[in-house]
């Protein structure tokens, strides 16, 4: 397995985090607002290909102010 220097880290969270979250999500908003049929994963991935950009920019975005709030609340 390849091996990344640490200063690759936030990306590379970012690229697995984002892509684990978005495939799940989208799997089960697909399945709930469409139902399993013959056009669900032409539908799944769509929503996936869509979904998953955005859900890495956030993440890359975010994360370090999201971590600064979780810091200021929880007792040190």
């Amino acid at each position: 397995m390849p091996r990344f220097p640490q200063k690759h880290a936030p990306v590379l969270f970012a690229v697995m985090m984002s892509c684990l979250m978005t495939f799940v999500v989208t799997c089960l908003v697909t399945l709930v607002n469409t139902g399993l049929d013959a056009g669900f994963m032409r539908r799944w991935i769509r929503a996936f290909t869509l979904a998953w950009p955005v859900a890495c920019v956030c993440i890359l975005l975010f994360a370090g102010r999201v971590r600064r709030v979780v810091a200021l609340l929880i007792p040190h």
